[in-house]
C-alpha cells in the first residue's frame, strides 16, 4: 500500500457507503408497507367525504380503489425484480424514460413526504392526547405545534438510529392499530345486526359493494378519496436494499398490504355504515378527524379509548415510515449525481442514510410550522394537493414498467398481463384521476381556505408550485452537473425466466445504468 491508498477499513467495519443489507425480513417490510398508509387515520378521513357521496356504498368504492392499487403493486414487483434501488420510481423511470421524468418522479415521491409528515404527527398528538383524556389541550394550538416538531424529531431519529430497530418498533404499533380498528369493527357490526345501535343502524348488504350505484361522478370524487387511503404501502420497496431476499420480498410485501387493508378496509367500512347510517356520517364531512372519536363514544363507550389509540398510534408509525420514502429517494437521487452528494451520506454506525432523512424531517416540520401561522386550513389545503403528487408518480410507474419490459411483453400471457396491460390500466385510471383532481381542486368554494390564491383553488395552487419548483430545480441542477442526464437506459431481461434481451452486443440484454451506488 502506498501513502496514497486509502486506509482499509477495520475487520468488520461496515462499508461506508452502502446501507445495510438484510436489515429487515418480509413480514417487517410487509408491516412497514401497512403503517405508512395509516390505515386508521386514513379511514377516519375518508369515510364522512365518501359516504356523503356515495351512501351506504362507501365499501363498493373502497373495493373499485383497490383496483388501480394492485395493478401498480404489480408493476413495483416486476420492477424492483429487475433493479433493487431505493429510490424505486426515480430510478426505474429513469432507466426505462429517461432522467427527466425519472426526476421529476422522484421529486414528486419527496414531496409528499414534506406534505404530509407533519399532519401526520398533529393528528398523532392530537388523538394521543384524547386517549389520555387531555381533550382540552387539544385547543392549545402553540402546544399541539410544539408537541408534533417534538414527534417529527423523535420519529426521524427512530429512522437514523436503523431501519432494524424502526421495523421493531412498527410490528408493535401496527398490531395496537389493527387490533384496535377488528375490535371496533366487530363490536359495532354485531351491535348493528343484534339492532343494539344507538344511531341508524342498516342492515349489511352485499349490494353495498357495487361501485356504481351513484353514479359516475360520485364515483370519481370517491375514487379520488380511495386512492389515498391506499397510498403509502410502496414504502416497502423503498427499503428494498435493506431487505433479505431484495429481489422478490419487497414487491411481495408491496402486493400483499394492498390485500391486508382492503380486507381491513372494507371490514370497518361495512362495521361504520352497518351502526350509524349514512346521516351520521355525512355530518362529519366537514371536520373527517373527528368521526372515529364520535364513533368511539358511540360504538365502544366507555372503551371508546380503543379506536382513539388505534388513530394516534396510527398516525405516529406512518409519521415514521412516510419519511422512509422520501429520505431513500434522496439518497439514490444524489449517488446518481440527481442532486448535491451530500444526501447520499450513509451513516457508518447505523448504516442508514442520515443527510437526507434530517433533511426530509425539517423541511416537512419547516412547512408545517409555516403552514400553521398561514391558517390550519392551508395545511388541510396541503394535504389534498397530495393526490395530485400520489396520482401522477404512481401513474408514472406503470407506464415504465410496461416500457422497461416492452420487448418481453410478448414472451407469455403472464408477461403481457401482469406486466403491460395491468400496469398501463392503472396508469391510464390515475391519470383519469389525476385529471379529474385538477378539475376538482381548482374550485376555492370546495378548499378548506375557502378563498381563492391567483384565482386558482388553494389546493391546486399548492400542487402546481410544487411541480414547477421541481422543474427549476432539476433543470439548474442539469445546467451544473450533467452526470445523471448521461447515463444509458437498458432494456430489462424477461423477469419471469432471466432470458436476457436482444440489443446488448456484448450479452444480448440490457445497457448498464451509469453510476448507481
Amino acid at each position: 500500500m502506498t501513502s496514497a491508498d486509502p486506509p482499509l477499513p477495520a475487520e468488520g467495519a461496515a462499508p461506508e457507503a452502502e446501507l445495510k443489507h438484510g436489515a429487515i425480513s418480509f413480514l417487517d417490510a410487509l408491516v412497514i408497507g401497512l403503517a405508512s398508509t395509516s390505515p386508521a387515520y386514513s379511514l377516519a378521513v375518508i369515510i364522512g367525504p365518501v359516504v356523503a357521496l356515495v351512501g351506504v356504498h362507501t365499501p363498493g368504492v373502497v373495493l373499485a380503489s383497490f383496483v388501480p392499487m394492485l395493478l401498480i403493486a404489480s408493476a413495483f414487483y416486476y420492477l424492483n425484480k429487475a433493479d433493487q434501488d431505493c429510490g424505486t420510481t426515480f430510478s426505474w423511470v429513469s432507466r426505462a424514460m429517461g432522467p427527466w421524468f425519472g426526476w421529476i418522479g422522484g421529486w414528486a415521491i419527496a414531496m409528499t413526504g414534506v406534505l404530509v409528515v407533519g399532519s401526520l404527527a398533529d393528528v398523532a398528538v392530537r388523538f394521543g392526547l384524547l386517549t389520555v383524556g387531555l381533550d382540552s389541550w387539544t385547543e392549545n394550538t402553540p402546544l399541539i405545534v410544539g408537541l408534533t416538531v417534538v414527534v417529527i424529531v423523535a420519529m426521524t431519529a427512530l429512522c437514523v438510529i436503523g431501519t432494524d430497530i424502526s421495523a421493531r418498533f412498527q410490528n408493535v404499533l401496527i398490531l395496537l392499530q389493527v387490533a384496535s380498528l377488528l375490535v371496533f369493527a366487530a363490536v359495532a357490526l354485531y351491535r348493528a345486526i343484534a339492532g343494539t345501535s344507538s344511531l341508524e343502524a342498516q342492515t349489511p348488504s352485499v349490494t353495498w359493494l357495487n361501485p356504481f350505484a351513484e353514479g359516475g361522478a360520485a364515483l370519481t370524487a370517491g375514487l379520488l378519496l380511495g386512492v389515498f387511503a391506499f397510498w403509502g404501502w410502496e414504502s416497502a420497496v423503498n427499503l428494498t436494499e435493506e431487505t433479505e431476499d431484495s429481489a422478490s420480498a419487497p414487491g411481495r410485501a408491496g402486493i400483499v398490504s394492498t390485500v391486508v387493508l382492503l380486507g381491513t378496509y372494507l371490514s370497518v367500512a361495512y362495521a361504520v355504515v352497518a351502526y350509524a347510517g349514512p346521516d351520521f356520517l355525512t355530518e362529519y364531512e366537514e371536520d373527517p378527524d373527528q368521526i372515529f372519536a364520535a364513533l368511539g363514544t358511540e360504538v365502544l363507550g366507555g372503551w371508546s379509548w380503543v379506536l382513539l389509540l388505534s388513530v394516534a398510534t396510527s398516525a405516529l408509525a406512518s409519521t415514521q415510515t412516510t419519511i422512509i420514502p422520501a429520505s431513500r429517494t434522496g439518497l439514490s437521487m444524489a449517488r446518481r449525481h440527481a442532486l448535491p452528494h451530500a444526501l447520499a451520506r450513509i451513516h457508518p454506525r447505523f448504516r442508514t442514510p442520515d443527510v437526507s432523512t434530517w433533511l426530509v424531517a425539517a423541511i416537512a416540520a419547516a412547512w408545517y410550522v409555516l403552514a400553521n401561522i398561514i391558517s390550519e386550513n392551508a395545511l388541510q389545503d396541503s394535504i389534498s394537493a397530495l393526490s395530485l403528487l400520489i396520482a401522477f408518480y404512481y401513474a408514472l410507474t406503470g407506464i415504465a414498467c410496461a416500457v422497461y419490459y416492452r420487448r418481453q411483453l410478448t414472451r407469455s400471457a403472464k408477461n403481457l398481463l401482469l406486466i403491460g396491460i395491468g400496469p398501463v390500466i392503472g396508469s391510464i385510471l390515475l391519470i383519469w384521476l389525476l385529471i379529474r383532481s385538477v378539475v376538482d381542486l381548482n374550485d376555492p368554494e370546495a378548499s378548506y381556505t375557502g378563498t381563492a390564491w391567483f384565482g386558482l383553488g388553494p389546493p391546486l395552487v399548492i400542487g402546481l408550485v410544487i411541480f414547477l419548483l421541481g422543474v427549476v430545480i432539476m433543470v439548474f441542477w442539469r445546467l451544473r452537473d450533467a452526470t445523471y442526464w448521461r447515463e444509458r437506459a437498458g432494456i430489462a431481461p424477461d423477469p419471469v425466466t432471466g432470458d436476457p434481451a436482444p440489443g446488448d452486443p456484448a450479452t444480448g440484454g440490457p445497457q448498464s445504468v451509469g453510476v448507481k451506488r
